[in-house]
């Protein structure tokens, strides 16, 4: 069955003054996946409400996260997302572990691990993965909470320091960009013991000299090839569940131009046989 793309254009998660440049990369993707199999999740116009949960915009967030909820239960076989920001996966992930156990890849330049009285910013893509992990803003949280023993950060590598001793006292596993191999990382999904797999990409897991269409770039990420041949090595030994691309933001048409085939040969690695 080939695989079925939700487009989700939050930017309610970012913190950036340039949001809403994720509304127009998820919509310059869109245009080049097939429409037959593609479909995209209403996010509203407003900002939303903190509601004093510590997280900024946090009424738009539980929207978009319940509507994409919705959008994938209605989906049989693989569904990639394409955001906006990292917020998306909150649905995603839990989408797929509320199914089973999974192991989940986190390709990111940040951890995403920031709850609400840790985060600098209040700004919700910044808190995803902990949130997944059980510690975050009531009604974000999920049924379902990951096991920090069952994700793998690749790439991260600009970490605030209650990440970094989260990451140090949790257990999670933490493949530094330089040190990436396919067979590093699949040795260390077989230590979760999970045989079912999501993979999260945010685009500035990359080099910035792969990607122009960056908003928050940090040198010394991966080459396009490196994570193109740990997407296959993973998807050889394991069953792929769901997997996500969030937070491409360029600048210009000719920009997005520029970017598109680049994320387009990631999207093959994800869907292709």
């Amino acid at each position: 069955m080939a695989a079925q793309f939700v487009v989700v254009p939050q930017w309610q998660g970012s913190g950036s003054t340039r949001a809403m440049r994720l509304v127009d990369g998820a919509e310059a993707i869109r245009g080049d996946l097939p429409s037959a199999s593609t479909t995209t999740v209403a996010v509203p116009l407003e900002a939303g409400e903190g509601q004093g949960t510590g997280v900024s915009r946090f009424s738009s967030i539980q929207l978009v996260r319940d509507r994409h909820a919705m959008t994938l239960s209605t989906i049989e076989g693989l569904a990639i997302t394409i955001g906006g920001d990292c917020g998306v996966e909150l649905a995603a992930v839990s989408h797929v572990a509320d199914q089973g156990e999974i192991a989940l890849i986190w390709f990111d330049a940040h951890a995403d691990l920031n709850t609400p009285e840790s985060s600098p910013s209040s700004c919700f893509n910044g808190m995803v993965l902990r949130t997944l992990l059980g510690d975050g803003a009531p009604g974000l949280i999920p049924a379902r909470p990951l096991s920090p023993s069952n994700v793998i950060l690749v790439g991260a590598r600009e970490l605030d320091a209650p990440e970094d001793a989260y990451v140090a006292e949790s257990g999670i596993t933490l493949i530094d960009a330089e040190a990436l191999t396919a067979k590093r990382l699949v040795d260390a999904i077989k230590k979760t013991g999970a045989s079912r797999v999501y993979i999260h990409v945010d685009f500035d897991v990359l080099d910035p000299a792969e990607l122009e269409g960056l908003d928050n770039p940090v040198p010394f990420g991966l080459t396009t090839t490196a994570l193109i041949e740990s997407i296959r090595a993973v998807k050889d030994k394991y069953e792929l569940v769901g997997a996500g691309l969030t937070e491409f933001t360029p600048t210009s048409p000719e920009q997005a131009e520029s970017d598109l085939p680049t994320i387009l040969r990631i999207i093959g690695a994800l869907s292709g046989k």
